[in-house]
């Protein structure tokens, strides 16, 4: 036998005093310390622009679909209004992506992407992002969000002629992202969160303990909140007590979120698989196929409008305000309205996944707010419920980030009665999702790179 050693191999895992050394170590180091400085200072001045930024974005879109329509004596936009919008938002952004450096930031097919921020790609990321969002694409601004705030991060860093390495490149790049973000989603904890996993700290390990750990916690948190004619068990705990009790789960919640999940994660997985078919379309004639997918994703509204005499609005846009008005109001939508809305929107989801510039998030937890809505009337699923899970299956299978996704639904509902069918459903959905066959990942990836560098 060997004397055991004072130091650990190489293998071992790290222990708490050994981490809290290190954390230690790198917080003396100056280098450290002044792009923490920095990154403090920075916070103040990239929320502002991204702000002002959004909100400029909103302005925009009030106008072109509430204003304008209204000036012209439309009480609504009529069913046709979406094709000119998105036919000059497709002619931007085509000319932004073959033209300017960055091609207006990255495909939203892809997924979020927290690294790569540059500052020669701000002002593509911009112009492209206000053609796409304000003009009717089916996708949300938090992608360009953190191009803008990494971007503004280094820019500012540069202004101060600070040292330009690799890790402070990353870093800062992070810091303003998060900051950024931290505007849309009206959290900093979300923005934190959803840079954690997007940047993939911990790898496939944190993956591999974390998805057992949230099954685990929402099972477990039935015990507590119980369900049915369990009553659950009361403890001391750190929770707040609220007067207004939100209402208690029923056995067919659980039951039937986890089989809604499931269907939900199959749809996001076709609406994915249709966007990175779009972009392995548009890459071989980038800007005539980026007004030819915008056009037809306007042509989804219009025919939306056209069979269901509701407002394109419904399909177009990211579906942030409709969202609202759906969860205010559940019982306005029809089954047929649902219907058409969960597949004309889907359609035109996966034509500016692949063509124009946005973020997947907004449009993804839409169209699970609305199978939740439609499936609500299943014996023993609320509205409530059925809406928490649905959000959170879309959004994971979507983004594949089953802890951002449980965090940011739990923040947007703030209904904590609905926390383990949110865990149920996003652990669900991401099983399901990475069960399914992937598509096209390689060919969409030399096609990007051939395209490039053709331009």
């Amino acid at each position: 036998m060997t004397e055991p050693s004072d130091r650990p191999a190489a293998s071992d895992t790290p222990t708490q005093p050994q981490e809290t050394a290190l954390l230690r170590d790198m917080l003396r180091t100056p280098g450290y310390l002044k792009a923490l400085v920095l990154s403090g200072l920075i916070g103040i001045p990239i929320s502002l622009v991204a702000f002002w930024f959004l909100a400029g974005l909103q302005e925009l879109e009030h106008v072109l679909w509430a204003d304008l329509p209204q000036a012209l004596d439309w009480d609504t936009p009529p069913s046709w209004w979406p094709l000119p919008l998105l036919l000059v938002a497709g002619v931007i952004v085509g000319l932004v992506v073959t033209h300017l450096p960055g091609a207006g930031g990255h495909i939203p097919a892809s997924g979020l992407h927290a690294g790569g921020a540059s500052t020669a790609a701000l002002p593509g990321v911009v112009i492209a992002a206000a053609a796409s969002l304000p003009l009717g694409a089916v996708l949300g601004p938090e992608a360009p969000l953190i191009a803008l705030g990494g971007g503004l991060a280094l820019l500012f860093r540069d202004l101060a002629r600070a040292p330009a390495t690799a890790k402070s490149t990353a870093l800062l790049g992070a810091a303003g992202a998060a900051a950024a973000i931290s505007v849309i989603f009206g959290s900093p904890l979300i923005a934190a969160v959803l840079l954690i996993e997007v940047a993939g700290v911990g790898g496939p390990q944190l993956f591999a303990i974390m998805l057992p750990a949230l099954l685990s916690s929402g099972v477990g948190a039935l015990v507590f909140t119980g369900f049915g004619r369990w009553t659950g068990l009361d403890t001391g705990s750190l929770a707040l007590k609220f007067p207004e009790s939100p209402p208690r789960l029923d056995t067919g919640d659980v039951f039937w979120s986890i089989l809604m999940a499931v269907a939900i994660a199959v749809l996001m997985h076709l609406s994915i698989a249709g966007g990175r078919l779009t972009a392995a379309f548009v890459a071989a004639r980038t800007f005539t196929r980026t007004v030819v997918c915008a056009v037809a994703a306007g042509g989804c509204a219009a025919l939306y409008a056209v069979i269901t005499g509701r407002t394109p609005v419904d399909v177009a846009s990211s579906g942030q305000a409709t969202l609202a008005d759906m969860a205010s109001d559940p019982h306005a939508w029809g089954v047929g309205a649902l219907l058409a809305v969960v597949l004309f929107k889907s359609l035109a989801y996966a034509l500016c996944l692949g063509s124009l510039r946005g973020g997947p998030v907004f449009p993804s937890l839409f169209l699970g707010a609305a199978v939740g809505v439609l499936l609500s009337p299943l014996p023993g699923l609320g509205v409530v419920p059925g809406v928490a899970g649905g959000m959170a299956a879309a959004l994971t299978s979507v983004l594949r980030l089953p802890v951002s996704s449980v965090v940011l639904v739990v923040v947007l509902l703030g209904n904590s009665a609905t926390v383990p069918v949110v865990i149920l459903a996003a652990v669900v959905a991401l099983v399901t999702t990475e069960l399914l066959p992937a598509v096209l990942p390689s060919r969409l990836t030399r096609w990007r790179s051939d395209s490039r560098e053709t331009r």
